[in-house]
């Protein structure tokens, strides 16, 4: 195997409304179940707000908003993955949490460009598994774009 060669990756993988979403595992730190976090005035409606995680202050994004699928709904199954993005921890708010998915690079295809649609500059490409797609998102690169301001703010 020369160095150029692409290995398999690790995906958690999560639904939000009917579509199927996977996240490099290693940004997960780990999976909560949802609770209301501590709003926060003016911050934009993506920003559920903050809640308080072991003395760590973490925003809460609510995905489901931030990519414009509709009005959020939360139940039983709705949780919290803390993510680690370089030196800032966040917490993304998804429908419900499905498995950790291997993928081996040709099960990768790239992301259709579909302009307007959503923020297709935020997808790596499109995993299949027997099935199943997964619209892999690169979630360092969401989570660290100026419109959210999550990552420089603490770099700066």
């Amino acid at each position: 195997m020369n160095a150029t060669t692409k290995q398999a990756a690790e995906y958690l993988a999560f639904t939000l409304g009917q579509e199927e979403y996977g996240i490099d595992i290693q940004k997960v730190s780990e999976i909560r179940s949802y609770e209301s976090p501590t709003r926060i005035a003016s911050a934009p409606d993506y920003m559920k707000g903050v809640i308080n995680l072991r003395g760590l202050i973490v925003p809460i994004i609510d995905m489901r908003v931030r990519f414009q699928l509709g009005e959020p709904t939360y139940g039983p199954f709705t949780v919290v993955i803390i993510l680690h993005i370089g030196n800032r921890t966040v917490g993304i708010v998804v429908d419900a949490v499905s498995d950790v998915t291997i993928l081996e690079p040709e099960q990768v295809k790239d992301a259709p460009d579909i302009s307007g649609a959503m923020d297709t500059e935020y997808i790596t490409g499109l995993g299949t598994v027997d099935d199943r797609m997964l619209i892999l998102v690169d979630i360092e690169r969401l989570m660290s774009s100026a419109d959210m301001g999550l990552v420089e703010k603490l770099a700066a």
